[in-house]
C-alpha cells in the first residue's frame, strides 16, 4: 500500500535528509560490523559474506548523501538495502538482516553518533578551561570589586574569579564524561526488542564498532533513553553555568564597569555611532546557549509521558534536535573561548576603584577581632558606625570616626592611625591576607591553578584515549571487512 503523499512530503522525505546528513556513516559501519559478526559465528556463508561486502564496497557515501529521495523507499536503510541487493541480489543481500532489526540498528546508530556530539561538547568546555587557566595565570595580582546581589561587595582578582568559572567547568566535564560511559554500550543484537535465536556475538559487534561493551536487557536496549536524558541533562548544566559567566562578562564590558576589552576581532561598531564597540561575539554566545539550552529542554518534553518502547516520539524526528543542541553547546563555550583569549584586564585603573563602596570594610572587623579579641558581631558594630559617621562628616578622618565608633559600642576609644587604616582597607591587603584553600590569596590561586591545570591534562588525556578508541575500532572493523 502506498503512502499519503502529505505522509511522504511531512515526514519521509524530510527524515530521509535528515538520515542522510546524520547516519550513513554509522549505518554504513552496522552493516560491515554485523556482517563480520555473521560470518564469525558462521551464520552466514564465505561466499555470501564476500559478496554481500563487495556490495557495501560499491556504495559511495557522497552519492547516495547527493542522492533524492525516493518514495519507493521508506526511508535511508531501504535506500541502502536496494542498493545492496541491486548489486549481489535479493537473495544474498537478504542474508544481511538476519538476526537484526531496524530497531536496534537505529538505537546503534543513535548511540554512535551522540557520543561524538558528547566528545565535542567536552573538547570545547576544555578549550573554554584552558583559556581561563591562562587568563588566571596572567592575572593573579589583578585586584577587581567582585559583587553580590549585583552589588559591589568585596575585593578578589580576576584569576580568583576565572578559577571558579573553571572549577565548574570541571564538573560539568565529569558530567559529560559519566554520560559518555553509559552512552557508549551498544544495543545491535537486541532486534526488535526480544533478541534473537542466532548464535551472535553481540560482544564482537559491539567491539567492532567502538564501544565499551554491548548493552545489558534487550527490551531496555530499544526503550530506554535515559542515556540521552543524561547527556542532553550534563550539557544543559554546562550551558545554565556558562550563560551566567557570559552575563558577567557582558556586564564587564560595559562602559560604567570598564572591566574587560575584547579584541578588535569580537566586537563591531555602530552604523550611525562610530565610537561604539559592540561586545556582541559575548551576545552571540549568550543567544546561541540559550537557544542550546531551549532545544535541550525540548528533548526532555519530547520523550517525556511516552511508552517505554519502541515509539517514534525518540527517534527520526527527535534526533535532528539532538544534534542540533549539542551543535549549538559547542559553538556557544568555543565562541567564548575564542574571545576570552583576546581579554583585557586594566590592573592599575581596577585596582584604583577596588575599594569603593566600603568593599573592604569586612577586614576591619576582622582586624579589631584580631588584633582586639573583639566577638566579630561587636567588631561589625564598630564597622558599622564608622560608615554612619563618614556619610554624617565625609571631612572627618578616618582615626577620628573609628574612635568616636568604638567609643560608643565599647565604652573606650580604640586607636588607629590614618596611615593604619589606609593598609587596612587597601584592596591589595584585603587580597592577600585571604589565603584561605580556595581563596583569592595570589599564591592560594597559584596553587588552585595548578591543581585545575592537572585535572585539565587528566580530561584531555581521557579525551585522547576516548577519541582514539573510536578510530582504533574503525580501523580495524575495516580490516576484519576486507578478509571477508
Amino acid at each position: 500500500m502506498p503512502f499519503a503523499p502529505e505522509y511522504l512530503t511531512y515526514v519521509l522525505h524530510r527524515n530521509f535528509e535528515d538520515a542522510q546528513t546524520f547516519f550513513l556513516g554509522p549505518l554504513m559501519s552496522i552493516h560491515y560490523a554485523h556482517l563480520v559478526m555473521l560470518r564469525a559465528q558462521e551464520i552466514v556463508s564465505a561466499g555470501d559474506a564476500h559478496a554481500i561486502r563487495a556490495a557495501l564496497d560499491s556504495i559511495r557515501q557522497d552519492e547516495v548523501r547527493a542522492s533524492a529521495f525516493d518514495p519507493d523507499c521508506e526511508d535511508l536503510f531501504y535506500y541502502v538495502e536496494r542498493r545492496i541487493a541491486r548489486r549481489c541480489g535479493e537473495a544474498v543481500a537478504g542474508r544481511l538482516h538476519t538476526a537484526r532489526s531496524r530497531n536496534d540498528i537505529d538505537m546503534t546508530m543513535y548511540r554512535m553518533r551522540q557520543r561524538e556530539s558528547i566528545l565535542e561538547v567536552l573538547a570545547a568546555s576544555i578549550g573554554l578551561r584552558r583559556t581561563l587557566l591562562r587568563l588566571a595565570a596572567r592575572h593573579r595580582e589583578t585586584i577587581i570589586a567582585v559583587h553580590t546581589h549585583t552589588q559591589r561587595a568585596q575585593p578578589a582578582t580576576v584569576a580568583h574569579y576565572m578559577l571558579a568559572v573553571e572549577e565548574q567547568l570541571g564538573r560539568d566535564g565529569a558530567r559529560l564524561k559519566a554520560s559518555y560511559q553509559r552512552t557508549n554500550c551498544c544495543p545491535l543484537g537486541a532486534c526488535a526488542i526480544t533478541g534473537t535465536g542466532f548464535p551472535i556475538d553481540r560482544e564482537l559487534t559491539a567491539n567492532l564498532l567502538g564501544f565499551q561493551a554491548p548493552t545489558v536487557n534487550t527490551y531496555g536496549s530499544i526503550a530506554t533513553v535515559d542515556y540521552l536524558l543524561e547527556s542532553v541533562s550534563a550539557t544543559m548544566v554546562l550551558l545554565a553555568g556558562h550563560g551566567r559567566f557570559v552575563q558577567d562578562l557582558l556586564l564587564w564590558s560595559t562602559a560604567e564597569f570598564h572591566y574587560l576589552r575584547l579584541g578588535d576581532g569580537f566586537v563591531q561598531s555602530s552604523s550611525i555611532m562610530p565610537q561604539k564597540r559592540n561586545p556582541v561575539a559575548l551576545e552571540h554566545a549568550r543567544a546561541i546557549g540559550s537557544k542550546a539550552l531551549g532545544q535541550a529542554q525540548a528533548i526532555v518534553s519530547s520523550v517525556h509521558n511516552t511508552p517505554f518502547g519502541d515509539i517514534v516520539d525518540t527517534e527520526d524526528d527527535l534526533q535532528p534536535l539532538v544534534f542540533a543542541m549539542f551543535a549549538d553547546a559547542v559553538r556557544a563555550v568555543s565562541l567564548v573561548a575564542a574571545a576570552m583569549e583576546t581579554a583585557e584586564f586594566d590592573a592599575a585603573s581596577l585596582e584604583a576603584r577596588a575599594g569603593d563602596g566600603w568593599t573592604t570594610l569586612t577586614e576591619l572587623a576582622d582586624t579589631l577581632a584580631r588584633d582586639h579579641g573583639l566577638p566579630f558581631g561587636t567588631a561589625h558594630a564598630i564597622a558599622r558606625r564608622l560608615v554612619a559617621g563618614r556619610e554624617r562628616d565625609p571631612n572627618r578622618s578616618m582615626a577620628e570616626l573609628v574612635a568616636e565608633a568604638s567609643r560608643e559600642v565599647l565604652g573606650s576609644a580604640i586607636d588607629y592611625s590614618e596611615e593604619q587604616l589606609e593598609a587596612i582597607l587597601a584592596p591589595r591587603h584585603f587580597v592577600e591576607v585571604r589565603r584561605t584553600w580556595g581563596g583569592p590569596a595570589p599564591e592560594e590561586t597559584a596553587r588552585a591553578g595548578r591543581v585545575a591545570t592537572a585535572q585539565v591534562e587528566a580530561d584531555e588525556e581521557w579525551l585522547r584515549s576516548a577519541t582514539g578508541a573510536l578510530a582504533s575500532a574503525a580501523s580495524e572493523l575495516q580490516a576484519a571487512a576486507a578478509k571477508l
